[in-house]
């Protein structure tokens, strides 16, 4: 993967290309995507943009993926980029065929890379837990399997054996598409043990039953800086495309009291590379088993509703229940004009399950909180049954506890201890047990 770009003391002289075909199947206008294409270079620090366009096809070609006159011309353009310097790389904003890929390299004579092997690369270099780095080096894996495909200019050269007896031995290919196979089942094994360590912390924590609340979005909508104001922890927030790819959790204390388990995701983007779809359903499990989760979408961004439509598709992809409660939150309201601001503050008073908030600002989380509250009392609201136990007279804590979630129907103290009536669900006995 890292063969694009090496470690080196500058980075690499990259030119972004935008195929356009122009087709109505894509949601996307042309120059908001060139410009989100750019964001994601400028997410690599090995990158340097230094130039970038849109490039109008009305139809691929099968092994060029540009026509000849389209080809000469953006080969000009990547020959002039940085004051003449030109392109060392150059990054399209779309799938590439193994066999377009080794052409056009042969015809501009600098190496390409497409949307996922682009973003690959930003997750190898972003992956901090085990978890993270297990996934992208599977995704990785995947994604160079089918590059094998007619890539290669030795797929006659053969290995092992005089060819007499059995036919010809192993091509290359099948050598390398073998090894690959079996890194996969080695990395996979390796992710399976990962997964049941995270399965075991998530039981740990149904012992202290708290409800998980789950931020997803589009990538860069601002779920870190939202995570951040709300539990005051320090997840790395930028204005940068896939700021976060490794979940963190943290507790959230809602105004009521009520305590939450708040999980801030890795960002979703429109043609996510199928592999980390795969790769990444792990991680994402923390949604699966969310009991509420908190659509974030930049506001204020020319294309939200597309934005909203890519989200819904991989939530759905992921298997995710209709029965879950969702709230949008419409972030980033303080980048719009005061007028369109306070109308969309009435809209959200208006709308059931919307809320508009400035997670830069704090404007509106506590209208937030309340809404989350809400949803949470009514998702979890449980059957109380009622029991009576004895506690130790030493026991102050766990007695308090009980007075604290407001449990205890009337006590008595006695010589054995505290004689105690109470009406409780089960996941107040459960935490109680736990205690």
């Amino acid at each position: 993967m890292a063969e694009a770009f090496e470690t080196r003391e500058r980075p690499t002289r990259a030119y972004v290309i935008h195929p356009d075909l122009g087709n109505e199947r894509t949601r996307r206008a042309p120059d908001l995507a060139l410009e989100e294409a750019v964001a994601l270079a400028h997410a690599l620090p090995a990158i340097e943009v230094t130039g970038a366009e849109v490039a109008r096809l009305r139809k691929p070609d099968p092994g060029m993926l540009f026509s000849k006159g389209k080809r000469e011309e953006v080969g000009r353009n990547i020959k002039a980029a940085a004051g003449g310097e030109g392109a060392e790389l150059v990054l399209i904003d779309g799938p590439v065929t193994p066999v377009q890929q080794r052409n056009l390299e042969q015809d501009w004579g600098v190496k390409i890379l497409d949307r996922t092997g682009l973003i690959l690369e930003i997750f190898a270099d972003r992956a901090q837990t085990r978890e993270g780095v297990l996934q992208v080096e599977l995704a990785a894996l995947a994604y160079q399997r089918t590059r094998l495909v007619r890539a290669w200019t030795h797929l006659e050269r053969q290995r092992g054996g005089l060819g007499f007896v059995g036919g010809p031995g192993e091509t290359q290919i099948e050598a390398d598409r073998r090894a690959i196979d079996d890194q996969m089942v080695r990395l996979r094994r390796q992710l399976e043990r990962v997964v049941r360590t995270r399965e075991l912390h998530r039981k740990a924590r149904a012992k202290v039953p708290y409800p998980i609340v789950a931020l997803v979005g589009y990538t860069n909508a601002g779920k870190s800086t939202l995570f951040n104001r709300l539990t005051g922890a320090e997840v790395m927030a930028k204005d940068q495309l896939f700021a976060t790819l490794d979940p963190t959790m943290r507790q959230l204390t809602l105004p009521g009291g009520r305590r939450a388990i708040l999980s801030d995701t890795v960002g979703f983007i429109s043609d996510l590379p199928h592999e980390l779809v795969a790769a990444f359903r792990a991680t994402l499990e923390e949604v699966l088993a969310a009991d509420l989760i908190l659509h974030v979408r930049d506001i204020s961004h020319p294309e939200t509703e597309e934005q909203a439509g890519d989200v819904g598709e991989i939530l759905d992809s992921l298997g995710v229940d209709d029965d879950v409660p969702l709230i949008e939150v419409w972030n980033k309201i303080d980048a719009l004009s005061p007028e369109t601001r306070a109308a969309l503050r009435r809209a959200d008073a208006r709308t059931e399950g919307v809320q508009a908030i400035s997670a830069l600002s704090g404007e509106g989380l506590e209208d937030l909180l309340a809404a989350i509250e809400a949803h949470l009392a009514a998702a979890l609201e449980e059957p109380r049954s009622e029991a009576e136990l004895v506690l130790p007279h030493a026991d102050g804590r766990r007695r308090a506890w009980l007075h604290g979630e407001g449990v205890v129907l009337g006590e008595e103290i006695a010589e054995d201890g505290v004689h105690m009536r109470l009406r409780w669900t089960e996941r107040q006995k459960s935490r109680f047990e736990g205690l």
